[in-house]
């Protein structure tokens, strides 16, 4: 670390001009009026959708974008990388100004330009999501209004129907009666009968069904939609033109005609007229820009523009240049020409040199799905839990496993003795060395190690929702200030994550865990979500009415082994698909290697069947409906059986699938040599799922692997009891969670993505720190058995219940009611009386 940064001081001296010196040194001065410094002024971004705060980011990325062009080309020379980036971007946000201060000039430069770096990435993402947002949320509140306006129109509908029914019953109805009368009339002569028919008929009036009619043709033409769109545009506006105007996106060829009218609203400050560019728009958006009057309506087309960049950056064709999120797709794979230079190298470096070729892996793949479809439907004939529908879909029953299994082991742990949760936490830190993974922020310097009261305060404080500033406050020996900078420089995400890895890497050791395997070759894990409300405004939130009312929140999806090994967590939205992110935690680390992989629906896609086999995971979620799920089978389809009862419904794309298998190599060596992460890649991914040949042939292989699966789930009763047993698991430890977090234990008062994923990390090494005491303390009790017997009826009691149990621990700390305690310490007085 050291000869390298002596490197990048060298290149800065060399390199930085003396315009570029100057706007870096301006970062440590004040704007005219305002005790704060430039720099400081830079390190958060609102996360308010609000137009002022808005416009305040506006400003921010427009300070930010004039200083990354000027510091464009040392940091071309630094080459520092994502990586470097953040590292010492990292240490500017964590610093205080003096701190900086004292630095050399060429450090403090180098710190200065990644900090400048990041932070231009950084807003110009989260602009991105601010135009997403915004847009969604408008989506959402213009499409509730123009439901409730077609329901109202629907009963005025109804009304001039009623009325115009009764109309005919009088008037059409009446005068055919009436009609009839004349005609049967013996006294009037046919000259008096026609010439009261005549009048008779002149009479009526079709004023009722001339309405109707009207109506009739105004639904099947209704342009409701775009004045409720127009109505609410100004709002709109206020909140996306300053974006537009200031974000500069790639050139696109699939967005060249978007980008000319972005480009003319830009050079137009926003005042747009009939001359604007409208080839982006849909045949029916352009007719309703121009009224009845054969005027122009540009607060409509301004709301139709912002709804096709938004629509555009999630199809993958508007990128960002310095992004981290809204790159274009291939820069986040390895790189090509050096795929091409090193394919083989690199391919046996990921462990996938079998998969080189693809027709042997497709010749397989098709013996061994053709050889299932005859097992499964041989064996379909005598399995009590399938049942065939008329339409050739099938309902599979999993009877239930012993509910005893997900019960805790309560009992069998201090009933009169209620561990305190800080000792649990130090007796863990003795076995398996979990704050030595509290490294200060700056490895290049030497700090002094902060006390492990106030490391185990900072674990307490974020994981159970109490709070840094209010822990000290509720802590002896350990002060504010104290916490607070152990907790700034020494609790970041990566840390807190290799100290979960210590203790789970000490459990592994363990033979006791090893009771809860199914096989003992093989390793069974699963994923799920939990969702959490967030108070105060975060972009990193989405709304649900489901789940939060009119709040927003986050889900915090969570991995855990057959042995209850709480091995990876991760923090996404509440929209946000969470079958994106089952790949990140089975890539996460060495200790857990899963060898099969459940999840819920939601974590499932036919794009992730295919990438778990590829990478060597077996994937076996719960998904609803099963039976009505698409069965594939390799050309020619006339090989199916017609006995069969489970049947394939269409054959598999495998010429696709040999045109674009270098590419899905590169994808899958890509995630396997962990140059990037599965979510970042699949984000941009799946923006292209309709066009991009990389996607659709992850999605056909996965077609393959889907069918081969759901034939072996209805065989298999064991298999289905597993993946139940272990999704169970799954709920328990959100149990768990909201016990843990006595603070808050339903919602999150971080609102920046990197501090929700701090406090969940913080939750969960307290879980797994509970669960390795729980293992030691159950392992002590075999030991003391007084015989065998009593020794194999314990091990017996453990197997059926499950060690994820936490009534022995104390989590809400002592009470103390001494005098001293007990006297009022903020001199309240009595109410005076009333005179």
């Amino acid at each position: 670390m050291q000869a390298h940064k002596a490197k990048l001081i060298t290149l800065m001296e060399c390199h930085l001009t003396n315009e570029a010196c100057a706007l870096l040194d301006g970062l440590f001065t004040g704007p005219e009026n305002q005790n704060r410094y430039r720099l400081t002024l830079l390190k958060k971004l609102s996360q308010s959708t609000k137009p002022m705060r808005i416009k305040e980011n506006i400003a921010d990325f427009e300070t930010l974008a004039e200083l990354y062009g000027a510091l464009k080309n040392i940091l071309s020379i630094l080459d520092l990388g994502p990586a470097g980036i953040r590292y010492f971007a990292g240490s500017v946000l964590k610093s205080r100004m003096l701190q900086l201060q004292q630095r050399a000039e060429p450090d403090r430069y180098i710190h200065s330009a990644a900090f400048i770096a990041h932070q231009f990435y950084r807003i110009q993402d989260h602009l991105a999501d601010t135009l997403l947002k915004v847009m969604a949320s408008f989506q959402t509140s213009v499409s509730r209004e123009h439901k409730d306006h077609l329901a109202e129109k629907r009963i005025d509908q109804h009304k001039a129907l009623k009325t115009a029914v009764d109309d005919l019953d009088t008037s059409v109805f009446g005068l055919i009666r009436q009609i009839r009368e004349l005609a049967e009339n013996s006294e009037l002569s046919d000259t008096q009968k026609i010439i009261e028919i005549k009048s008779a008929l002149g009479q009526q009036k079709a004023g009722a069904f001339e309405q109707l009619k009207a109506n009739l043709e105004t639904t099947g033409s209704d342009h409701s939609w775009y004045d409720v769109l127009e109505n609410h545009s100004l709002r709109l506006q206020n909140r996306l033109s300053p974006i537009l105007k200031a974000v500069t996106f790639e050139p696109n060829d699939r967005a060249k005609r978007l980008i000319v009218a972005m480009d003319h609203f830009k050079v137009n400050d926003g005042n747009v007229g009939d001359r604007a560019p409208v080839d982006f728009l849909d045949p029916d958006e352009r007719k309703a820009l121009i009224r009845a009057d054969g005027t122009f309506r540009p607060s409509l087309y301004k709301v139709l523009l912002f709804q096709h960049v938004a629509g555009t950056i999630k199809s993958g064709d508007l990128n960002l240049a310095q992004s981290y999120k809204y790159r274009p797709m291939d820069t986040y794979l390895i790189d090509r020409d050096r795929w091409n230079r090193e394919k083989e190298h690199l391919l046996e470096r990921a462990g996938l040199t079998t998969f080189a070729n693809p027709g042997p892996i497709l010749a397989k793949l098709d013996e061994v799905l053709c050889s299932q479809y005859r097992v499964t439907n041989k064996d379909a004939v005598n399995n009590p839990h399938l049942k065939c529908r008329a339409d050739g879909t099938f309902h599979i029953a999993t009877p239930a496993i012993d509910a005893s299994e997900a019960d805790p082991l309560s009992e069998w742990f201090p009933q009169r003795h209620d561990v305190p949760l800080a000792q649990a936490l130090e007796t863990i830190n003795s076995h398996s060395g979990m704050l030595d993974a509290f490294e200060h922020w700056q490895q290049t310097h030497i700090r002094k190690t902060p006390s492990r009261q106030a490391l185990l305060a900072g674990i307490m404080g974020l994981g159970c929702g109490i709070g840094v500033r209010k822990m000290a406050r509720i802590s002896s020996r350990i002060t504010e200030s104290e916490l607070e900078h152990a907790v700034n420089w020494r609790f970041s995400l990566d840390n807190i994550r290799a100290a979960n890895d210590f203790v789970v890497k000490a459990m592994d050791k363990m033979e006791l865990p090893n009771l809860y395997r199914r096989k003992t070759e093989t390793l069974h894990t699963a994923s799920d979500g939990q969702k959490f409300e967030v108070h105060g405004e975060s972009m990193h939130a989405s709304r649900s009415f489901k789940y939060f009312g009119q709040g927003q929140g986050i889900s915090a999806y969570t991995f855990v082994d057959e042995r209850n090994f709480l091995w990876h967590s991760l923090m996404i939205s509440a929209a946000e698909r969470e079958s994106a992110y089952v790949i990140d935690g089975l890539m996460h680390n060495d200790v857990v290697k899963s060898d099969i992989h459940s999840t819920d629906t939601h974590g499932y896609t036919e794009a992730i069947f295919g990438l778990t086999h590829l990478l060597g995971f077996s994937f076996a979620p719960r998904i609803k409906g099963i039976g009505k799920q698409t069965l594939y089978i390799f050309k020619p389809k006339n090989r199916v059986e017609k006995d069969w009862k489970i049947q394939p419904d269409k054959t598999i794309n495998d010429t696709l699938i040999r045109e674009n298998w270098d590419e899905l190599l590169r994808l899958v060596t890509t995630i396997k040599l962990k140059e990037n992460t599965a979510s970042d890649i699949f984000r941009r991914l799946n923006s292209y799922s309709r066009q991009h040949a990389l996607y659709q042939t992850l999605k056909a292989f996965g077609q393959i692997i889907k069918s081969l699966f759901i034939l072996r789930y209805i065989d298999d009763l064991e298999l289905r009891q597993a993946i139940e047993k272990q999704l169970n698991k799954v709920e328990l430890a959100n149990r768990f969670t909201r016990a843990v977090a006595v603070g808050n234990p339903r919602e999150f008062t971080q609102v920046e993505k990197e501090e929700q994923e701090i406090a969940e990390a913080c939750n969960r090494l307290i879980k797994n720190s509970i669960i390795c005491w729980n293992y030691l303390y159950l392992a002590h009790q075999l030991e003391k058995a007084p015989n065998e017997e009593e020794r194999k009826n314990l091990l017996q009691i453990i197997m059926r219940h499950s060690p994820m149990t936490w009534a022995h621990i104390n989590m809400l700390g002592e009470y103390d009611f001494s005098d001293e305690k007990l006297k009022d310490s903020v001199g309240i007085l009595p109410l005076k009386s009333a005179a």
